[in-house]
């Protein structure tokens, strides 16, 4: 998939991810992994964003085999944030299929 592309949607599939539960990073990696390739590079500078934006908050649990962990857990704002995200993603992507569909161009008949 076109890395552009992904990085356009990564932003809302990881708070989609975060909404249904808390995650640690390399889990949500993991996870979104299944679906669309991705590397930790990428998820944690995101996740650190989300921070300082309020989208998310952080804690620290204890590992079963390792160091504690820092889960991340979504917050109102980034709630908020999400359902915004979904509303703007509908939209484009049904002017894509739109355009896809018509051929791109306006009031010709296909």
């Amino acid at each position: 998939m076109n890395v552009q592309l992904k990085k356009g949607v990564m932003e809302i599939v990881v708070l989609s991810m975060l909404r249904r539960k808390e995650y640690y990073g390399y889990e949500l990696v993991t996870d979104i992994s299944k679906y669309i390739e991705m590397s930790e590079g990428t998820i944690y500078p995101l996740l650190n964003r989300f921070k300082k934006d309020g989208l998310v908050e952080t804690y620290l649990a204890e590992s079963h085999n390792g160091p504690p962990r820092k889960y991340y857990r979504i917050t109102e704002t980034g709630r908020e944030e999400f359902k915004e995200s979904v509303r703007e993603w509908i939209q484009f992507t049904k002017a894509v299929r739109t355009l896809l569909e018509e051929g791109g161009t306006p009031n010709e008949p296909n």
